[in-house]
């Protein structure tokens, strides 16, 4: 974990004293300020030698969530050929890494509260009680207390996830550590290029004047991209555009008329928020108050 900020430096300390214990973890900050990175860290320096597994919850349709993590017999649903060891019993001796957790359909998350509570699962389909051993720790980008209050998170599974919180801070928050991080990213862009490639100078203003609501993730892309098209051994950072081509009234305008359905109205304004926030399907729906399986399931049928 890059950085200097005493923010980050609070962070690292409390992770080397968590990691050694048995403490559940739940990791919060925006998107792409690194909880999967936290999450790695700890499993490092866990000292379990058993596999780092993550998952995204808000990723997988709700009705294959439960058969990817507690797995399923064969002849269970439609489709289930053969028997499936779920991610709980993958990572058995290391770590399980639930990211989106606040994305977790509710019913599931009563069943996730069981198997943490017992430390048994049961496929689905199945009758048998498996014991798994694997540390579980889960991220959202949500204010947790916020996804209960809106019945997004149980209570009682997030008292039973959080033993310990771990709040990751936003990079336009971190001061210098934007320049370590900028530098870090070239530096891994000449090893694997075999360039020799610098910052320069007048790159300065856009890393300590840009808000980077994409955070680290966001910064990565930007010196990723600039690396890519600039000239020579210099690396000029460009402040990315608020808005996509095409004007700011028109990429932040949806334009509705009298006699669109209600379905039209919707995919209109998902494709404009999407666009607002370069395809950012977590942001997207963060900004539309929706989760980020409803986008799924939305260009899903907006696809088909």
């Amino acid at each position: 974990m890059i950085g200097e900020c005493d923010a980050l430096r609070g962070v690292q300390d409390d992770l080397a004293k968590i990691a050694p214990t048995r403490a559940s973890v739940l990791v919060t900050g925006e998107s792409g300020t690194g909880k999967e990175l936290v999450a790695r860290a700890l499993h490092r320096q866990s000292g379990r030698d058993g596999p780092f597994v993550a998952v995204n919850c808000g990723a997988i349709a709700p009705e294959l969530l439960a058969s990817h993590l507690f797995g399923h017999e064969r002849g269970s649903f439609t489709g289930a050929a053969s028997r499936h060891v779920g991610l709980f019993e993958q990572a058995h001796g290391g770590t399980l890494f639930l990211d989106e957790v606040a994305e977790m359909p509710p019913p599931l998350q009563v069943y996730l509260l069981r198997v943490l509570e017992t430390g048994l699962l049961t496929r689905v389909g199945g009758t048998e009680s498996i014991a798994f051993d694997a540390r579980v720790i889960a991220a959202t980008n949500r204010d947790p207390m916020v996804a209960i209050d809106e019945g997004r998170l149980r209570e009682d599974l997030f008292y039973r996830l959080a033993d310990f919180i771990v709040v990751l801070p936003p990079l336009r928050s971190r001061g210098d550590d934007r320049l370590l991080l900028a530098n870090h990213f070239i530096d891994r862009f000449n090893a694997e290029h075999g360039a020799d490639k610098r910052l320069s100078r007048e790159s300065l203003h856009v890393l300590h004047g840009y808000d980077w609501p994409g955070n680290v993730r966001e910064l990565r892309s930007a010196i990723q991209r600039a690396c890519i098209l600039g000239d020579g051994d210099r690396v000029d950072l460009h402040e990315p555009p608020p808005h996509p081509v095409g004007g700011e009234a028109e990429a932040d305008s949806v334009n509705f008329r009298v006699g669109m359905s209600y379905a039209e109205v919707e995919r209109e304004m998902l494709l404009k928020t999407l666009a607002r926030y370069g395809n950012d399907k977590t942001r997207t729906a963060r900004a539309l108050g929706v989760s980020v399986r409803t986008i799924h399931n939305q260009l899903g049928r907006r696809e088909g």
